[in-house]
């Protein structure tokens, strides 16, 4: 797969190409570039997801607290196992988001991509003042002879799928539905770090990951958790927090691996979120947070034992 951050865009073959921020790459994101993978493939085109680095919500700053559901090497990484020909992160910031609509659909997208068939979501809006839409790209694409399809939003409980419904859903910790929205669970993709080892000391040694400051995290506590590391998975607990029973004043993510005792220093993990046990505590003492880990790592195999997580088990777990 190429990865094109700059604003060198310009292709020597015709493309297929979505548009959009995918955030999370959800079920309406992924209906998306699959469709866009399917015309390519009939076409002979090259498959483009075409988006935007950083996100736009980032550069006008209308949200505070603002965060994103997928890092960008998480997004880079997951585009690469979908299988796209070429992924785009087209530098956003108020100078291009100047730029008008018409502009960017004829200057861009036909003539320096050479786009020959255009997906976007049926509410997708672009350029100055969100001024552009299907209707526009689709007259545009008669004139220019790009063929424009519009995709109906995917719907979930009666709602359609947004990354904004994704993460009110995440700050509530509600991953059950976060996670059938997103398709695959929502996960932390970070490299191991060396943290105060004092997880070893007393019987549940963890691994300590360093993720992405614009990450959006589930809130503080505990969560029962899948961790995929050289291509294993490993059952464990997984804290988000700061440690208050022994001081911890930085937020972490500190994981406890069921059947793992490797030195993974500087090394990268995927850990999957699949259910929140608890909130973060201060604890009297070292010996109550033992007590504590135990029962969280009963209920986690539980958990991993149950129907609930039947949706989720592979096809290596089922047998």
């Amino acid at each position: 797969m190429e990865h094109i951050t700059d604003r060198r865009i310009d292709r020597s073959r015709p493309t297929a190409i979505t548009l959009g921020n995918f955030d999370g790459l959800h079920q309406g994101h992924r209906a998306l570039i699959h469709l866009t993978k399917e015309f390519a493939a009939e076409e002979n085109l090259e498959s483009v997801v075409f988006s935007f680095s950083p996100h736009p919500m980032l550069v006008f700053q209308k949200k505070e607290d603002f965060a994103l559901i997928m890092a960008p090497s998480e997004k880079l990484f997951t585009m690469e196992q979908m299988g796209v020909d070429t992924y785009i992160e087209y530098p956003f910031d108020t100078e291009f988001a100047a730029m008008s609509a018409h502009d960017f659909a004829i200057k861009l997208l036909f003539e320096r991509m050479k786009c020959r068939v255009l997906i976007v979501g049926e509410n997708y809006h672009f350029g100055s003042q969100r001024a552009g839409n299907y209707e526009m790209l689709r007259r545009l694409g008669e004139q220019y002879g790009v063929k424009v399809i519009a995709v109906p939003s995917v719907q979930y409980e009666g709602e359609r799928v947004s990354s904004s419904r994704i993460r009110e859903c995440l700050k509530e910790k509600d991953l059950e539905n976060a996670n059938r929205m997103l398709t695959e669970p929502y996960f932390i993709l970070g490299t191991v770090k060396e943290g105060k080892k004092l997880g070893r000391t007393i019987g549940f040694p963890t691994v300590n990951i360093e993720a992405h400051p614009l990450k959006l995290f589930p809130p503080n506590g505990v969560y029962a958790t899948k961790t995929r590391y050289r291509g294993k998975y490993y059952y464990g607990v997984t804290n988000v927090g700061k440690n208050p029973t022994v001081n911890g004043t930085q937020k972490i993510i500190e994981t406890y691996l069921f059947d793992f005792d490797q030195t993974i220093y500087g090394e990268t993990l995927q850990i999957f979120f699949y259910q929140f046990l608890r909130s973060e505590k201060k604890f009297s003492g070292v010996e109550e947070l033992q007590k504590q880990i135990a029962i969280n790592a009963e209920q986690t195999k539980a958990y991993f034992a149950s129907a609930e997580y039947a949706h989720w088990k592979s096809e290596k777990e089922k047998k």
